[in-house]
């Protein structure tokens, strides 16, 4: 009967013209998204030349690895590829824990001075110290050209521990707390066994949002640095497109107009390798961060 009463409903043709509006622009929207990411894996496995003369625009023309075997073929990407997975665990990890660490407490209506130690830690997202005093403070830590300086320096985001302590105050309540401390709980061991737990969304989204930043960052590599065993794979790919569009000094012109041609399928190849790990993660976080996203958003 409900089925039959659906059925007899009809949608008005402002309706009907509102969801063809919808629908042309979702489709609009998936095709921007999607058009970039094809374009340039095609270009990635096709020719050199296909790839210079323009003929790639959407499917791969004269399909060729080339661009993949050279890079493959150099000792500093997969040295740079190792380093970067070091950087990404390691600092994710350090991130992840040290933003646990201020957030919860700031989430807590009985920590003393939570709300001037808040505005204290936004005003840094506002006003930095800048690149030369920051430059000193890691020069005088003596962490210059080692691995913790691109680990400790920006091992804290603003902005994620806003995220974190507004997730923390709208789902560990006060009460939850307050019956483990009756029960003889520890703060160490609510957070452990109570918090953790229970802020798997919230995790999920700054272990995303971490990685993604350790992965695609060199700045930091690029002045804090020298060792190139050392470096990153974002600083790697770098120097080989800077490499690669020198021309050396005098060169037959069919070699310079290879040279030229390799140079453009390397950035491509490059975008695709740098990009993969971070595409390879995303599906396995991404229904944790739509809910992490929202939270505060809905109550009930």
């Amino acid at each position: 009967m409900a089925a039959a009463v659906q059925k007899k409903i009809k949608e008005s043709v402002g309706d009907k013209a509102f969801l063809i509006t919808i629908y042309i622009v979702l489709t609009l929207v998936v095709i921007a998204v999607l058009y970039p990411l094809i374009f340039i894996i095609s270009s990635s496995i096709s020719s050199p030349a296909a790839v210079t003369s323009g003929r790639v625009w959407l499917w791969p023309v004269d399909i060729s690895f080339k661009g993949f075997k050279v890079l493959l073929n150099t000792p500093e990407i997969i040295t740079g590829y190792g380093n970067s997975i070091f950087y990404t665990a390691a600092g994710t990890l350090i991130s992840i824990t040290l933003t646990v660490m201020i957030a919860y407490p700031l989430s807590r209506k009985g920590f003393f001075g939570r709300n001037t130690l808040m505005m204290i830690i936004t005003f840094t997202m506002i006003f930095s110290g800048g690149l030369i005093p920051t430059y000193l403070v890691v020069k005088e830590m003596h962490l210059i050209d080692t691995r913790w300086a691109l680990l400790i320096p920006n091992a804290i985001w603003v902005w994620q521990v806003i995220i974190a302590r507004s997730f923390f105050q709208s789902s560990i309540p006060e009460e939850l707390l307050e019956a483990s401390e009756i029960d003889g709980c520890s703060d160490m061991r609510f957070i452990w066994s109570v918090v953790l737990p229970l802020s798997k969304p919230i995790l999920a989204v700054l272990v995303l949002m971490y990685a993604v930043g350790q992965w695609n960052a060199y700045f930091d590599a690029l002045i804090y640095l020298k060792s190139a065993d050392l470096f990153p794979l974002q600083l790697v790919l770098r120097s080989i497109i800077i490499q690669n569009n020198t021309a050396g000094g005098a060169m037959d012109v069919g070699k310079l107009v290879e040279k030229q041609q390799l140079s453009e399928l390397l950035k491509y190849s490059l975008i695709v390798i740098a990009t993969l790990p971070v595409l390879v993660i995303y599906p396995f976080v991404q229904r944790y961060f739509v809910q992490g996203m929202l939270v505060g958003s809905v109550k009930g």
